[in-house]
């Protein structure tokens, strides 16, 4: 027999929450197979079996908090259950008629006689769904909490009489329609984190405007010859971003510094945090070394690393340690935010939308496809000189594109 036991995970995750087991009680488990999978502040994390067996217990259900070092199931010798009998009063035949009318219809009003588990259970009571009603994907008949979600989201399911009771019941005092959804872990951790980081800097932001001419005019020039050369890759704004961010830290340390106690602790590396937009929030996968790569290697990189943060395929270290923080709300229409720092590093750039307007050139009005930067710093850290001298570094190299790859 063998314990399966959540591992440590990372210096500042103690705990996570049980999102989907994979095997449930009675299922074979190879050694190294995925049992369950665990929602952390960060990443998600498959907990592996050490032993080959069966599946002997659950200790936990799927929506339960779990510590590192808990016991979250047990393994036993065996090579799967065989098919569960269905329960007595469901199989006995009865000699007498009326006596089996009365176990009919006491199976039929009892749910404790379907067999399913905890996780199914608890979901079907949450969701106002009899567990009769549901159908089981598992030959043996076992209902799980995918067979209930699938239930649920049928479309011509009609609403449970015990659902509606319950929304007005909720809702009996402000008389409106309302839906209320519990915040996942991560989506928990992230407004925990953002309030931390509100309450515990002196944050401020400057902003400056960039003319994306010259980037712009780059690219459409050298695009073919680069994804050519570089086997597809696609040469973005986020690479030329990155590596002006590189150029200005390396003229402004302090940007890259954090406190530690009483000392100011100055980084000798770049490691650019990039935030993704996922569905449970944002998440800031890193590019290390930028200092030391290419234009195309960092495109890649990101490109990768925004891919599997989507897929939730990042792993604890992909996501920890990083010295600064690039976000581009642009993607989605921003013209103009004040990003919040990312934990305790001293600032974050913010990028956002390109937009066409009429610009002052000289003594000429011409029409320019603009950019407005943002940088939030840490004023603990960084003075009001460095942070306009380090977002006009990032202006000045995006507009000369050519000194910046002498730069890089």
């Amino acid at each position: 027999m063998a314990e399966i036991i959540v591992p440590e995970l990372a210096e500042s995750i103690t705990e996570g929450t049980i999102a989907t087991w994979f095997k449930q009680v009675g299922d074979s488990v190879s050694k190294g197979e995925a049992v369950l999978e665990l929602e952390t502040d960060k990443v998600n994390v498959e907990i592996v079996s050490e032993e080959d067996g069966t599946l002997q217990e659950q200790k936990a259900e799927e929506g339960d908090t779990v510590e590192v070092g808990q016991v979250v199931a047990v393994v036993g010798e065996g090579s799967g259950a065989q098919k569960q009998d269905a329960p007595k009063e469901e199989k006995s035949e009865e000699p007498v008629k009326e006596t089996k009318e009365v176990s009919e219809e006491k199976i039929e009003s009892d749910q404790s006689m379907v067999v399913a588990t905890p996780s199914a259970r608890k979901l079907a009571r949450e969701k106002g769904i009899d567990l009769k009603d549901v159908n089981a994907a598992d030959p043996r008949g076992l209902v799980r909490s995918h067979d209930v979600n699938n239930h649920s989201n049928t479309p011509t399911e009609a609403p449970k009489k015990e659902e509606k009771s319950a929304i007005m019941e909720t809702n009996a005092k402000p008389e409106k329609p309302v839906i209320r959804e519990k915040m996942s872990r991560r989506r928990q951790t992230i407004a925990n984190r953002l309030l931390d980081v509100s309450q515990s800097t002196a944050m401020l932001t400057t902003f400056n405007e960039i003319d994306m001419t010259a980037v712009m005019d780059l690219r459409k020039r050298k695009k073919d010859a680069f994804i050519e050369r570089n086997d597809g890759t696609k040469l973005g704004f986020m690479s030329f971003f990155t590596k002006a961010v590189v150029a200005a830290l390396k003229k402004y340390p302090a940007v890259n510094a954090e406190i530690d106690g009483t000392d100011l602790v100055y980084k000798q590396f770049y490691d650019i945090a990039i935030a993704v937009s996922t569905d449970e929030g944002l998440v800031v996968p890193i590019v290390r070394d930028c200092d030391r790569k290419n234009f195309a290697e960092i495109e890649r990189d990101i490109a990768d690393l925004a891919t599997r943060a989507r897929e939730k395929k990042l792993t604890l270290d992909e996501m920890a340690n990083g010295s600064f923080t690039i976000t581009n709300g642009g993607v989605f229409g921003s013209l103009m935010s004040t990003p919040i720092i990312n934990g305790t590093q001293a600032a974050i750039l913010g990028m956002h939308t390109i937009q066409r307007r009429p610009v002052a050139i000289g003594d000429d009005i011409e029409i320019r496809p603009m950019m407005y930067v943002a940088l939030s710093y840490d004023h603990r850290i960084i003075d009001g000189s460095e942070s306009v001298g380090f977002l006009k570094t990032i202006k000045e190299l995006i507009e000369n594109p050519e000194d910046l790859l002498l730069e890089g």
